[in-house]
């Protein structure tokens, strides 16, 4: 069973890197942490693999003075604590994010997702699009991979016995993936004490761990959202794409241009998988220009 984090903000967590109030809530016997910012419209971003609302600092303390930014961790990761027998899927968090939106009485949103921010959120907007206004899709994807051998081989390996033993036991993921995932800058080592630390025993890994498996093994879900895209498709979407992504490919984003019509597309060079952590200015001027048209 995986550890259990009380709800309050642990002391390793630096007002002045992550200078926003943690509040906690319950969804489904999960305790939820999120942060709520700011006014105006609203903002909802959803983090993918191995980070947590952390990833998207830089981001919220930009636009919190003409937006209300929302950034959750799913349970497992970050502040949240998983109730016992949570498997830590991507169909789960899609769940639990529903509830949370439901939970907070949200309307009027601009779903910002990145990695599997994007799938989850989509899932999300498929399940509530009354709720959702625009979409942000950044180094994301929305429909089953099987057969390409890029992502067949990633999970096949990163969600392997071996691998997933060793994120467990030395937290590998975020000792590979963040650096590697940032390509503009390097993340300092406060920032990466961060990331280790929402992660810190192998029992709160086991959340990072399942993710990559899941690529192939939750085939039936990454095909009901790709089946209900066309429900969404109508949707202003920006998508913002850092170009130097290890996951991501320009076929990925081109087939999101092809799925959302009424998209604009801001491609950020050099930049990594984390594109709002690796060159924040440019992922908020890229919201701003977007919104104010």
């Amino acid at each position: 069973m995986a550890d259990i984090t009380k709800s309050v903000r642990p002391d390793w967590v630096d007002d002045a890197l992550f200078p926003f109030e943690s509040r906690f809530i319950d969804i489904e016997g999960h305790s939820v942490h999120y942060v709520d910012e700011g006014s105006g419209p609203t903002l909802l971003l959803l983090h993918g693999n191995p980070t947590w609302s952390f990833l998207w600092r830089d981001v919220i303390s930009a636009l919190r003075d003409d937006f209300r930014c929302i950034a959750v961790d799913y349970p497992g990761f970050g502040l949240s604590a998983a109730k016992p027998g949570y498997r830590f899927l991507p169909e789960e968090h899609a769940e639990v994010v529903t509830g949370f939106v439901d939970a907070l009485g949200l309307e009027g949103v601009t779903l910002i997702g990145q990695d599997w921010g994007g799938l989850i959120g989509l899932a999300v907007a498929q399940r509530r699009p009354d709720v959702f206004d625009r979409l942000v899709l950044a180094n994301t994807w929305a429909w089953p991979v099987n057969g390409d051998m890029h992502f067949e081989a990633f999970s096949r390996i990163v969600g392997g016995p071996a691998i997933r033993f060793l994120v467990r036991r030395f937290n590998l993921l975020v000792a590979a993936f963040i650096p590697i995932g940032h390509r503009r800058r390097k993340p300092t080592a406060a920032e990466m004490t961060h990331y280790r630390r929402a992660l810190d025993t192998p029992g709160r890994r086991q959340a990072c761990a399942v993710l990559p498996g899941r690529i192939l093994a939750s085939r039936a879900f990454f095909a009901e959202v790709e089946a209900s895209l066309a429900d969404i498709a109508h949707l202003p979407t920006l998508i913002v794409w850092g170009d130097a992504d290890f996951a991501f490919r320009p076929q990925e984003r081109e087939r999101l241009e092809a799925t959302f019509p009424d998209h604009k597309t801001v491609i950020v060079e050099g930049a990594g998988i984390y594109v709002e952590s690796d060159a924040p200015e440019e992922f908020v001027a890229a919201i701003r220009d977007w919104t104010a048209t």
